[in-house]
């Protein structure tokens, strides 16, 4: 009989797949689409099989045997993955508005406020609405210019908890003496103490910290928040998953969300109280814009934003911090070049200022080339077309996600010469070979935190740069093995040498 009952299903779900296979065909024949190259798909899983981590470099894999464009199927959804630049345009210039749609995964639909903050939204009022709240109100240059103060206090704070590190293990051996420090999570610790400060000044990792209990499960709530969201969940090809009782991350991942939404209505709810608002900070420049427009500025839009900016403010900048110490290290070469740069230009007697970005050219170049190797992002954030559009002669329906492989555009043999090196030196020409990368994505999608991350990362680089003696803990190159998450972390978190440099000791001891 249990024989009988499993062959029975069997037959019924080959009858269900050849039929559903048959009409897809139809429908395909009766709309004569003429998609891109794909793959060989199996029933129900698609292209998913073909799919191995980390993501890009599987999809570097199959390009090269069915080109720069490509239709794949991942359980449900549809997807077109371009790995060339100039499709890339086509896809943000004339189908801009065509790709303005973000793909709405089950597994972020809570950590998004419903798929509200400015990176997962749809095209439409809400999204031009925070866009724009967050470009002139918040990332503007004036605002920039502002805050600064703020970047400049959390990464002096690093370097002068760095600085008496090393200063309480030295003892005896003085300058000979270099200590390790694990970079990556020192470069988190400081990337969310700078976001936190410019949103609501608080701060969540450091001396003199408010409520460290408090502080405590936000800042570990927050951690693997980024590391649930940046993995692949299977419930997002596979909806049934869901009702199988297999989506046990996506439901940690909304508890860590609501927790995180809670923590920051509370700094919000702190802002309003009398006498107790932070001035300056991005959470009182809104409540004040409230007074004025509270239709317009509600709570709950002041919350999506100020989750919005931490959520992609802090995570990909810590990424793009460690790559850029690990090509550094892995090329001292580079690094003795950035050093005379910066003794030539700042000097020895005070700390590098965000203002001095425009006269260090080849560290700006170094910053190029770190996201032209390592973008913060391989795929960009994904779009979604909410029309059909064509693309390089092909058709591409409605509701199809894109993936642009910037990792793959960037390290094109045909764009660059040596792809794959670290050559600081290639952005020296200026302009041309800046419009070749495009790390913080294209058209009306482009990330409006582009000004914000090149200043953070430019500061965070000089400051480390111009201060510390840096050097591998062994002989052997840093490992370069990147992790597997929809951000481009590496596979093993660096640590790395350090002590303070001679010149700098005098700088270094009044902070």
């Amino acid at each position: 009989m249990t024989i009988f009952v499993y062959q029975s299903i069997l037959l019924s779900l080959s009858v269900f797949l050849f039929i559903k296979l048959l009409l897809s065909r139809t429908k395909d024949n009766k709309n004569k689409l003429m998609l891109p190259p794909s793959p060989p798909a199996l029933p129900v899983i698609g292209h998913l099989h073909l799919l191995k981590k980390p993501l890009h470099h599987s999809l570097v894999s199959i390009s090269e045997k069915y080109g720069p464009i490509m239709f794949l199927k991942t359980g449900s959804r549809k997807v077109l993955v371009i790995s060339s630049l100039s499709l890339a345009e086509q896809c943000f210039t004339t189908n801009d508005i065509a790709f303005a749609n973000r793909p709405h995964l089950p597994s972020v639909k809570r950590a998004t406020f419903d798929y509200k903050n400015i990176g997962t939204a749809n095209y439409g009022p809400h999204w031009r609405n925070v866009r724009q709240i967050a470009a002139t109100e918040l990332l503007s240059t004036q605002r920039l210019n502002a805050s600064s103060d703020v970047r400049v206090g959390e990464v002096r704070d690093m370097a002068r908890r760095l600085f008496h590190s090393w200063n309480s293990s030295a003892g005896s051996m003085g300058l000979s003496y270099f200590e390790k420090v694990s970079l990556k999570a020192k470069l988190f610790e400081l990337s969310l103490n700078v976001m936190m400060t410019m949103i609501a000044g608080k701060r969540f990792y450091g001396d003199n910290i408010e409520d460290l209990e408090e502080s405590k499960r936000f800042r570990e709530a927050v951690e693997e928040l980024f590391s649930l969201a940046g993995s692949a969940n299977p419930e997002d090809s596979l909806p049934f998953l869901k009702f199988l009782g297999m989506a046990k991350a996506t439901k940690k991942l909304n508890h860590l969300a609501e927790f995180t939404k809670e923590s920051i209505q509370k700094l919000i709810d702190e802002h309003k109280k009398p006498g107790a608002q932070k001035k300056g900070t991005m959470m009182a420049n809104m409540l004040e814009l409230q007074k004025e427009n509270p239709e317009k500025y509600t709570d709950t839009i002041i919350l999506i934003i100020a989750a919005s900016l931490m959520q992609g403010g802090t995570d990909t900048s810590a990424n793009t911090g460690e790559w850029a110490i690990t090509l550094l290290l892995n090329n001292p070469d580079v690094l003795k070049k950035a050093l005379a740069e910066i003794d030539a230009q700042v000097g020895t007697k005070r700390l590098v200022q965000e203002s001095d970005m425009s006269n260090l050219p080849y560290l700006n170049c170094i910053i190029n080339e770190v996201f032209r190797l390592y973008p913060g992002g391989p795929f960009l954030i994904p779009h979604e077309s909410r029309e059909n559009a064509s693309i390089g002669g092909y058709d591409i329906p409605q509701g199809t996600i894109l993936l642009v492989n910037a990792y793959q555009i960037h390290r094109d043999p045909s764009l660059w010469d040596k792809p794959t090196k670290f050559i600081p030196e290639r952005f020296e020409n200026g302009n041309a070979e800046t419009k070749k990368i495009i790390p913080f994505g294209m058209g009306r999608r482009r990330c409006p935190g582009e000004g914000l991350v090149i200043r953070k990362i430019g500061l965070i680089l000089g400051t480390f740069i111009q201060c510390f003696d840096w050097q591998r803990i062994g002989d052997e190159l840093i490992d370069t093995s990147e992790g597997s998450s929809l951000t481009l972390p590496k596979a093993v978190p660096l640590e790395a040498m350090y002590r303070p440099r001679q010149v700098m000791m005098d700088v270094l001891s009044t902070l």
